[in-house]
């Protein structure tokens, strides 16, 4: 249960209304534990006496009681759910700040869909444990501690049952916890695959209809959710057993008192009210120890969504700022890779890239080449530190990356992507996400640029048009012309277009390199593109094959001197016709 104490760490902000809930319980419980100890007064006093009297103040006593139970019942349920529900926030915004520090890295193990369990079915599980700890797991064992004291004191004759009764019971829910929690472990885990089958199905709704895989996406979903209610019902099988087995034991408890404590009335050493009371001391200090057992299950399942929470909390982004990262005085925009080895395993034993070394000038225009798995986005992945080397180095202005603070070098570098990703907002809020306080004029300008001014104004809401969730209601060639516009108006040193204009015709692009050259003269751009005929013009042009740069130079260098650039021209332009590559 360590996971589970870690996160009452999140409570401490609301110790006072934590602290002041409890106390209630604590006012809750004395109320509780005096009504059996007045019954036993109104029948040993009152009605065996035929004393109204007693009858009548004991039962307005009862009825205070009972009273003050309920309000102090109210009043620590309005508190519990108070303290738990904004330990849930802070969890879950924690888990969202913690993510957003996360490299590429992270966030290739940890998928999206485990991420959406921890911060929805996993904190609801901590939630609940939370409201329970302030609720039931303090109410049982201070109910448990109260009636054995009173049923101590109202007859110490028939407390021994209840020292036969509870190492049963607690040997019981020790049991059953040492199964319960693996399993609801378990649980967690098919979850997060349901969401996975979920997520994947509804993003790729398009796919599916279009290769026509209703069934088949069905049928994925459906052997999900089998192993889900499968291994759900495996675990409400304990429940099924230990719930029944400890309220036999109460009930033979419960016998047990009725039997003993009727032989000692009939011998004259027992009064009735004393065995009523007694049987209800009993069901007091019995009752709490079932309570446990049946939180058993929601506890255990508590424990393993907090052990979950942790592994997301617990991580360290494998890309940080280093603690002597020092802002440079001035940025120009040269980039160096010098002997550079990547891999995503950490080791270039199986190298993406090795042996890399690249400089692109201040301004200039570097073309990147290569076919699928040649380590193109991996090689710009670097720039930004979305992923650090192995071996080697890169540099901008001759400063290794890793020594400039993170959101200094991330801010100098715009990125415009094949698939280009908007978010829910207008098309201005989108084109200026990365420079919020922009004018209008700036993203007018950088719309201009990336050629979509003219398709924006055409909307009858121009740039306040609402864009629909992933943009949908947008092509996919305006979708990348945004997203160009948004890495334009950062105004970077460096800028990155990693293949965002495959979806934009051949005549659109050639204007938007035309914009590019005028706006971003002093910028140092890297292109990965498809179609060669999108690089002729760049200052340089490097093919990578199998990681490695199998060819650097102009147009004019590598058709003279490069067999590789020759058949990737010839493929695509060597009838005169540019054909998709």
């Amino acid at each position: 249960m360590k996971s589970l104490r870690r996160i009452f760490g999140f409570v401490k902000p609301y110790k006072w209304q934590a602290i002041l809930a409890l106390v209630l319980l604590a006012g809750m419980v004395v109320a509780d534990l005096a009504i059996p100890r007045l019954t036993q007064t109104v029948i040993d006093e009152g009605i065996d006496k035929q004393d109204m009297q007693v009858v009548g103040n004991s039962a307005l006593m009862m009825l205070g009681a009972a009273l003050l139970s309920a309000v102090f019942a109210i009043a620590n349920t309005l508190l519990s759910v108070r303290v738990a529900m904004n330990t849930a926030t802070d969890i879950r915004s924690a888990i969202v700040r913690k993510v957003q520090t996360f490299s590429f890295g992270n966030l290739d193990r940890i998928q999206s869909s485990q991420l959406l369990t921890r911060t929805t079915s996993d904190i609801n599980m901590v939630m609940m444990m939370v409201l329970m700890s302030l609720r039931i797991l303090t109410r049982a064992p201070l109910w448990l501690i109260g009636s054995v004291f009173m049923l101590i004191t109202t007859s110490g004759q028939l407390a021994w049952l209840i020292l036969v009764m509870m190492p049963i019971i607690g040997v019981l829910v020790g049991i059953f916890a040492s199964k319960a929690r693996p399993a609801f472990m378990k649980v967690q885990e098919k979850l997060d695959r349901l969401n996975l089958v979920m997520q994947e199905s509804l993003e790729g709704v398009r796919v599916v209809k279009a290769f026509v895989r209703d069934e088949h996406e069905s049928a994925r979903f459906e052997r999900a959710n089998e192993d889900l209610t499968l291994q759900s019902i495996r675990v409400h099988q304990l429940m099924a057993v230990l719930i029944p087995t400890m309220f036999f034991l109460v009930n033979l408890s419960i016998v047990g008192v009725v039997w003993f404590g009727g032989r000692l009335a009939i011998l004259g050493d027992f009064n009735v009210g004393q065995i009523v009371a007694s049987v209800n001391y009993m069901m007091f200090s019995i009752f709490p120890l079932v309570m446990l057992g049946a939180m058993m299950g929601p506890l255990a399942a508590a424990d393993a969504s907090a052990e979950r929470i942790f592994e997301v909390l617990d991580s360290e982004p494998e890309v940080q700022s280093h603690p002597d990262a020092q802002t440079p005085s001035r940025i120009a925009g040269r980039v160096t890779f010098e002997d550079v080895c990547f891999s995503y395993n950490h080791g270039c034993d199986e190298a993406v890239l090795s042996g890399v070394n690249l400089m692109a000038e201040p301004g200039q225009t570097v073309a990147v080449l290569g076919a699928t798995g040649s380590g193109k986005s991996s090689l710009i992945n670097l720039i930004p530190r979305f992923y650090d080397v192995d071996q080697g180095r890169v540099m901008l202005d001759g400063v290794d990356v890793r020594d400039i603070p993170l959101d200094v070098l991330r801010g100098q570098v715009g990125i415009a992507l094949q698939e280009a990703v908007l978010f829910s907002g207008t098309i201005r809020d989108n084109i200026r996400y990365g420079n919020p306080d922009a004018t209008d004029e700036d993203v007018v300008a950088a719309a201009q640029a990336a050629r979509a001014h003219d398709f924006i104004s055409a909307f009858p809401d121009g740039y306040d048009t609402e864009v629909g969730q992933r943009g949908v209601n947008l092509s996919g060639g305006q979708k990348q012309r945004i997203a160009i516009a948004r890495a334009l108006l950062v105004r970077p040193k460096v800028l990155i277009l990693d293949d965002s204009t495959s979806s934009v015709d051949v005549e659109t692009e050639v204007k938007i390199e035309k914009a590019l050259e005028e706006l971003m003269d002093s910028t140092t751009t890297f292109v990965i593109a498809q179609r060669i005929s999108t690089v002729l013009n760049a200052d340089k042009i490097v093919v990578l094959e199998r990681g490695q740069i199998a060819a650097e130079g102009t147009h004019a260098e590598l058709m003279a001197s490069s067999l590789i650039y020759q058949e990737i021209y010839e493929s695509q332009l060597g009838n005169g016709e540019v054909r998709n590559g």
